[in-house]
């Protein structure tokens, strides 16, 4: 993926953010994509695929997409809806794409410009970069066959 293709993938997200009039309706919004996010199995609910510095209980697993070569493609859960639904946007995010590209994602620019910090605890605001540091791990080790 290019950078070109990166940016306008987090452009869309934030477009839809930003269509939304307020920070109810965004809430709104995170809840029902959780609610939309595909059931995780739960023998993929292990301690390997547990995000420990989470507030919520998130589990966040890596499959090798068997359609494409070489990308990669996430399922996760959480216990708590709003970030359920920051779940759901980085798997859409990071999803069906190479470890190169899921390592290289400028995930900050995402959070910066729909700003999360500014409507999220501290302690979520930890627990959603733990999400994504989950994330790359799980997948450098899907890759590297460990």
């Amino acid at each position: 993926m290019t950078m070109v293709a990166e940016a306008e993938s987090i452009d869309r997200i934030v477009e839809t953010f930003e269509f939304l009039d307020d920070w109810d309706a965004r809430y709104q919004y995170l809840i029902e994509l959780g609610e939309n996010l595909p059931p995780m199995p739960e023998v993929l609910k292990t301690e390997e695929n547990w995000v420990k510095p989470c507030m919520s209980t998130v589990h966040v697993a890596a499959q090798l997409d068997h359609r494409q070569s070489g990308l990669i493609v996430f399922q996760g859960d959480c216990d708590t809806a709003i970030i359920k639904g920051v779940l759901a946007v980085l798997i859409d995010l990071l999803s069906y794409r190479s470890l190169e590209e899921i390592r290289n994602m400028d995930v900050d620019s995402l959070f910066k410009r729909l700003r999360l910090e500014e409507h999220l605890s501290p302690n979520r605001h930890v627990g959603i970069y733990a999400i994504v540091d989950k994330m790359v791990e799980r997948a450098t080790t899907l890759v590297n066959g460990q």
